[in-house]
């Protein structure tokens, strides 16, 4: 790819950047909140998330897609770098997880069964000592998911300023509307600091950006939604009224 292909496409690439987050938050968070219940989280939906070099899973199109963002980012910024750096730490984190699962869910019942069977002293002996090592996994889970959950939290704390500069990003804002649910629970306390933000004093802009691809692209019904979220929002806004205004006529003309 090249740097002039990569920074024509970066309003796409911001927005992919965000959704990867958010769609890789909610994924890790319920396998670490199974293993917080359970001590075990599931190695193939881990796989499924690394994936291979021939068929990249969700954390290596998110690291991949924060440095196609942030090493080509004309007005470079620090807390860009450290994004970069984290992202990347959650992947190559999980990798390391990954293979603890691989360990704790295909060995260590077959370290139960030995242990529990007839053996010879010696072969007791050397049993015990590698059930021993095997032992450790959960323990290195633990760190590795504390770790995850750490540098997530950083990146929910830095990503809201650095996505400042985008307000008018049409993409992020109807990504932001459309899967508002999953944004919401992914910030949770910071939902509010991430649209103060990216949109100031303006919060209805990200409705009304959204609104406006969405009509764009003939959801009508669904820019209508997010016309109407934006008068809630700003219901003297001159611009959420001409857009309001845009959509009713549109309507209109299509039940003719």
């Amino acid at each position: 790819m090249s740097k002039a292909w990569i920074q024509a496409k970066h309003p796409e690439f911001v927005r992919d950047l965000f959704k990867f987050f958010c769609q890789s938050c909610e994924q890790l968070e319920q396998q670490f909140a199974a293993f917080d219940r359970d001590g075990a989280v599931d190695f193939g939906l881990l796989r499924d998330l690394v994936g291979v070099e021939m068929n990249k899973g969700l954390l290596w199109r998110m690291k991949d897609t924060a440095h196609h963002v942030f090493r080509n980012d004309p007005h470079s910024q620090l807390g860009g770098q450290f994004l970069d750096w984290a992202m990347g730490y959650i992947f190559h984190e999980t990798l390391k997880l990954k293979e603890d699962a691989y360990q704790k869910q295909n060995y260590a019942p077959w370290f139960h069964r030995l242990h529990d069977g007839d053996l010879s002293g010696s072969e007791k002996d050397i049993t015990d000592q590698f059930f021993l090592v095997l032992s450790q996994t959960e323990e290195s889970m633990r760190r590795e998911i504390d770790r995850i959950r750490f540098i997530i939290d950083k990146c929910r704390q830095l990503l809201p300023y650095y996505l400042h500069r985008y307000s008018d990003n049409v993409l992020l804002a109807r990504y932001i509307f459309s899967q508002n649910e999953l944004v919401r629970a992914v910030f949770k306390n910071e939902y509010d600091t991430l649209i103060q933000a990216i949109y100031g004093n303006e919060p209805e802009r990200m409705f009304i950006l959204a609104a406006q691809s969405l009509r764009l692209g003939g959801w009508v019904e669904e820019a209508a939604e997010a016309v109407d979220r934006a008068l809630k929002q700003n219901p003297a806004s001159k611009i959420v009224l001409q857009e309001k205004k845009i959509i009713d006529n549109w309507a209109d003309r299509m039940k003719d």
